[in-house]
């Protein structure tokens, strides 16, 4: 037999039992290998850690936080279930929150326990990006196993997920990857759950986003309205605590406004007690209306198209990743950061136009991304005791010089003006927290007068109050000039009341922080009542979008005096209004300007709010020339 013959046969011989001796192998690592992988926003009981939101476009998930303001928060705990038995090694995946400053082991630390067992491993203090850690190696039983978070610091601990793995594998890094990685190991299905087809979706939860729900609503319209965060109210919310601002009640459509009457809180102020905001009373005036379906704590990562219009949006729930999709004919994006226009492909812009673009005063020579920047509002309490306050110093030092000596910062505390207000989002809320928890902890433990001695946090906000991020461009682009010289259009819609306020880095925290200011300043021009293009309203490139808030078309400039909260309401109820006339019409936005036009003047005549309750919007309305002379007689 020659030797070809030979191997020939010895292959049909061994083949089959090689084959038998992977499948042997498999089975057996099979059998004996394990993956649990728990997402932190899931868990059943969270202790004093909060849930962030904010950063899941980002960072690929909403996170628990331990949001102690340096006081360790309590444990955040579930109940898991390990179907098999062995030694698993645990990854954590986590960030050291201060790295972008300091070098140092950072102070976001804690731990991880499994039926009372705590891993020796401290977590969150390395590394400088959203990364696995390991934190160590133990074995469980099958069945039912208590998993806790400890805190350590209470200075901002963070946790995404926890992967405990026989395999010894880390999870993969980067944020495409854990995407296909979390719904494969959390068996998510492939397909969202049809949650329902509605006339319109309103996409956040602001004040812009309800006065459109509502408007829409209250016009017989079936609304959705989704909101990633578990509270109504935007930056009005007790999460973030900006008063509104603007007026109501303006000619030449007095009724517009008439909603916040509704849901309005009655105090004035930032950064004062949560009860201020009145959460309550704005999640009951949307649970009150019959065509509002509200679906809180849902994010939209996702939209479908078709040509160039939108046919439904896809959204994952924060806590526990269900996904679900929405369908309608007409979209409202309320988010502030244009972010479902931005997923179908809506022009936008960000940044400051140059003044050559549309010949606007205030505009610079050149264009550059500047932007008005994001809040981390705080205030602290003065006890009969002396208080005590953790050394805290990762990369900003402060003295008697440079830093704040004040027991409370409002909207003046403003950071990230020359960075990207959508990529580094995370970064630009960080920094706000670190130089509150930096110049605090220097006056508490190095200032050499007794002032704070007594002093204690009360409230910092770990929700940014964003002011400019993308504007999404309508048929229309709103600027100083219209404003300043009154130009009114067929189309006036919302009056916009609020003076020009553009922000700018304060010149004295420049001196001793160039370039990571986190102190502004603002220059108002003040205008008379403007009313706003409803062509400013809609998108000029997806056919069945409306948005309403601070993300409408105008100019950097523009938006000094549109983004303030009132204001966004009103145009809110404007785009619910025109809404219901696309309905009734069977068009699209554009076509309510086209042919339509003086009936949604008259709805805006008539409002949708109840005009027999008294204003008790009447605080912080800003400055104001007055009505135009050319409206003084109507």
């Amino acid at each position: 037999m020659e030797i070809k013959d030979l191997y020939s046969q010895f292959r049909q011989t061994m083949r089959p039992l090689f084959l038998r001796l992977i499948c042997f192998f498999f089975v057996s690592y099979s059998a004996f290998s394990a993956d649990l992988f728990l997402e932190a926003e899931s868990f059943a009981h969270k202790g004093g850690w909060v849930l962030d939101t904010q950063f899941i476009d980002q960072m690929g998930s909403s996170y628990l936080m331990a949001h102690g303001m340096g006081e360790p928060v309590a444990d955040a705990v579930t109940q898991a279930m390990f179907n098999k038995t062995g030694e698993y090694t645990l990854y954590v995946r986590t960030y050291n929150w201060t790295s972008p400053w300091s070098e140092n082991e950072g102070p976001g630390k804690f731990q991880i326990s499994v039926n009372g067992q705590k891993l020796e491993k401290t977590l969150g203090c390395q590394g400088q990006e959203w990364k696995w850690q390991k934190a160590g190696s133990l074995f469980i039983q099958k069945g039912k196993a208590e998993i806790q978070l400890h805190d350590l610091t209470g200075f901002n601990a963070r946790c995404d997920a926890l992967y405990f793995t026989t395999r010894r594998k880390a999870p993969p890094q980067s944020v495409q990857e854990m995407a296909q990685f979390r719904k494969k190991l959390l068996g998510l299905s492939k397909r969202p759950q049809d949650a329902g087809s509605f006339d319109l979706v309103v996409v956040g939860g602001g004040i812009a986003g309800m006065s459109t729900a509502i408007s829409a609503a209250r016009l017989g319209l079936s609304v959705a309205l989704v909101q990633n965060r578990p509270l109504l109210g935007g930056n009005n919310s007790s999460e973030i605590r900006v008063h509104l601002g603007g007026r109501i009640d303006n000619k030449p459509y007095n009724n517009l406004g008439n909603l916040q009457k509704e849901f309005g809180p009655t105090r004035a102020g930032n950064a004062r007690p949560a009860e201020n905001y009145e959460d309550q009373k704005k999640l009951q005036v949307v649970l009150d209306e019959p065509n509002i379906t509200l679906f809180l704590k849902y994010h939209v990562f996702a939209v479908q198209k078709k040509r160039n219009k939108i046919s439904s949006i896809l959204a994952r729930h924060t806590e526990n990743a269900r996904e679900i999709s929405l369908h309608a004919p007409l979209f409202a994006d309320c988010t502030g950061d244009g972010n479902v226009g931005y997923l179908a492909g809506a022009d936008f812009r960000m940044g400051r136009e140059a003044k050559d673009e549309h010949h606007e005063s205030l505009a610079p020579d050149a264009p550059d991304k500047m932007t008005l920047g994001a809040s981390v509002q705080w205030y602290s309490e003065e006890h009969e005791k002396e208080t005590s306050f953790p050394s805290f110093q990762y990369g900003l030092n402060f003295n008697e010089l440079n830093s704040e000596k004040v027991t409370m910062g409002e909207w003046t505390w403003e950071t990230g003006m020359n960075m990207d207000q959508i990529r580094e989002a995370e970064k630009i809320r960080d920094y706000g927290m670190l130089v509150i928890f930096s110049n605090w902890s220097y006056l508490k433990n190095e200032y050499p007068k007794n002032t704070y001695k007594k002093h204690s946090l009360a409230w910092v906000a770990y929700i940014a109050g964003k002011r400019e991020s993308r504007r999404l461009l309508g048929d229309h682009i709103l600027t100083e000039n219209d404003i300043v010289d009154f130009a009114l259009y067929p189309d006036s819609s919302a009056i916009t009341t609020w003076s020009i306020d553009l922000h700018y880095p304060d010149p004295k925290n420049s001196e001793h922080f160039k370039d990571a200011e986190f102190k502004s300043i603002a220059v108002h021009k003040n205008i008379h009542p403007y009313p706003i293009p409803y062509r400013c309203l809609y998108s000029r490139n997806i056919d069945n979008l409306f948005m309403a808030g601070r993300n409408i078309s105008v100019t950097h400039v523009a938006l000094g005096t549109t983004r303030v909260m009132r204001t966004c309401g009103i145009i809110g109820e404007v785009v619910g209004m025109a809404a219901s006339l696309c309905k009734k019409y069977q068009v699209d936005p554009r076509g309510i300007y086209q042919t339509h036009l003086e009936e949604l003047k008259t709805l805006m005549e008539t409002g949708v709010g109840n005009p027999e309750l008294p204003n008790t919007q009447t605080y912080n309305l800003g400055g104001t020339l007055g009505e135009h002379p050319s409206q003084q007689n109507k």
